[in-house]
């Protein structure tokens, strides 16, 4: 028998209540790892946390410094370690630099950018002990631009830095890692697809675009991230790796 590729290693995983974040967290769940789980919409938290037995459900504001020690602090109370961090939660923020608030600006950078620097800051010397690593759901924004998306390529292309320092720091003991998807069809790209006059025909073109022709799901997500936070990915930190069926090459 097979053995699981995740078998007891403590993880956390945030933007766990939909889209990729969801994905991920259920498929460690399958491979066997004990889960934190984190997200801002209580209802859908309970729920995935009653389907995925064991793991517990902490809602909260990633943006918020205490949340993110509370996170940490539980995975080692209940669980008397921690292995991996995996950092999905996301916002867009959309508007051109000169129409997007400044509230807007810094919800955005603080979601997708601030909070990984607030989990990391608690979770590291955890992971130094046990030798684990940090996964970041970063964005192919990261490196290619989109219209009414400031903040939001902002963001990701700092959680890529971010993401390179911390494995510079870190390493040997911690892995850190990105991983950089395309369009992904979640609430969040239809959202996203709101900043061009047709939404739907930009969804479609999106899909279109890439060399698969079609949208990513975010089970393709959660194979490329559970590859990474395994064994078989050993000797692979500080990369972003791109996940968007060859968009960023058409």
């Amino acid at each position: 028998m097979i053995e699981a590729k995740l078998k007891d290693k403590v993880c956390i995983v945030t933007g766990a209540t939909s889209g990729m974040g969801k994905a991920i967290a259920t498929k460690f769940w399958e491979e066997g790892a004990k889960l934190i789980l984190s997200g801002r919409n209580e209802e859908r938290g309970l729920e995935l946390s009653s389907s995925l037995k064991d793991s517990i459900f902490i809602g909260g504001d990633i943006r918020n410094i205490d949340y993110n020690e509370k996170l940490v602090a539980t995975a080692i109370s209940h669980f008397g370690t921690l292995d991996i961090v995996s950092l999905n939660a996301g916002i867009l923020g959309l508007g051109n630099v000169v129409n997007l608030s400044m509230e807007d600006w810094n919800n955005t950078i603080h979601t997708n950018l601030s909070a990984i620097f607030y989990l990391c800051k608690y979770a590291v010397p955890h992971l130094q002990a046990s030798k684990g690593n940090i996964l970041i759901n970063a964005s192919i924004a990261a490196f290619k631009s989109f219209p009414n998306h400031p903040a939001y390529c902002a963001s990701k292309a700092g959680s890529v830095a971010l993401m390179k320092q911390m494995a510079v720091e870190y390493g040997p003991e911690v892995r850190v890692n990105a991983i950089c998807p395309g369009p992904v069809d979640t609430p969040l790209l239809w959202d996203s697809a709101k900043a061009f006059s047709v939404p739907g025909k930009a969804v479609e073109d999106a899909a279109m675009a890439t060399l698969m022709k079609r949208l990513g799901t975010p089970e393709d997500i959660a194979k490329l991230a559970l590859f990474l936070v395994s064994e078989e990915a050993s000797w692979i930190t500080g990369t972003a790796m791109t996940i968007d069926g060859g968009i960023i090459n058409s």
